[in-house]
């Protein structure tokens, strides 16, 4: 059971790393996993986050 548990999260987090493909942005944060059980024996995983464009600071000096 817990190694179709690790990869369920695995397929959340990759659905979400498609939904962030393409959109510009290079980082997600604030990832979080939200599991819910739908029905007896029936549960659903999800896995949202804020994509972001995350760029280096100018150097001082």
């Amino acid at each position: 059971m817990p190694e179709l548990c690790e990869q369920t999260r695995t397929e959340a987090f990759q659905l979400m790393l498609d939904q962030v493909d393409g959109r510009g942005a290079n980082a997600i944060i604030a990832v979080r996993y939200d599991a819910t059980e739908v029905a007896a024996g029936i549960a659903e995983v999800l896995c949202y986050g804020t994509a972001v464009v995350v760029k280096s600071l100018p150097e001082a000096g």
